[in-house]
């Protein structure tokens, strides 16, 4: 592509360094950082050591490859930071934003990727083919209270010995144990059989909001 070099002379503005920057290391292109080395940081403005960069964004009028004098020239004209957002691309890929702001996003989105990727917890409830009337009131009661709480619901019958010519009945107990359970939770997956385990899995349901 062909680089679009604006024709005026480049005038130096005084450097603002990035406040996490430290120094640089030349053989490697690394950075140190004053708040730990696992942080991850950019470069702007005459901290951008390539010759020419690629810019991007719906702010650029004619996004493509730039020096990095014309890159940081466009920026000031724009009274924001030339931010380098890919510098493992040929060119390296920059933004025009204020640097503040970018940050600022960036914790946000940051902040919500960790919320989705929150663990999900797995309690479990264990039956036997011929657990009784009160066993199974007190273990659907322990059921309902984690799928309130957020937890998923693994319920399990176990079969034990000669137990398992009962896979029918541990069928029919998963099956009204979900029933049960509907006002709190999910069902994910039907009675399945491995080994001498039937499992089924109870997701809770989302919260009611006032």
């Amino acid at each position: 592509m062909e680089d679009k070099t604006i024709a005026t002379p480049f005038q130096k503005k005084t450097f603002r360094p990035n406040p996490n920057f430290v120094k640089r290391n030349d053989n490697n292109n690394r950075f140190q950082y004053n708040k730990g080395k696992d942080e991850e940081t950019n470069r702007i403005n005459e901290e951008i050591v390539s010759a020419k960069v690629r810019l991007v964004g719906d702010n650029i009028e004619n996004p493509g490859i730039y020096t990095i004098f014309d890159a940081i020239k466009l920026a000031r004209q724009m009274n924001l930071d030339l931010i380098e957002i890919s510098p493992t691309a040929q060119p390296p890929v920059c933004r025009i934003e204020d640097y503040q702001k970018f940050l600022y996003q960036r914790k946000k989105k940051e902040k919500e990727q960790k919320a989705k990727a929150t663990k999900v917890i797995v309690k479990e409830v264990r039956f036997g083919p011929n657990t009784d009337e009160h066993d199974y009131q007190f273990k659907l009661k322990h059921a309902r209270s984690f799928l309130e709480e957020g937890a998923k619901v693994k319920a399990y019958v176990f079969f034990k010995g000669r137990s398992i010519l009962f896979t029918q009945q541990g069928e029919i107990l998963l099956l009204r144990f979900a029933n049960d359970l509907e006002e709190y939770g999910k069902i994910e997956q039907m009675p399945k059989l491995e080994g001498k385990r039937m499992t089924i899995f109870v997701n809770p349901k989302p919260k009611k909001k006032n």
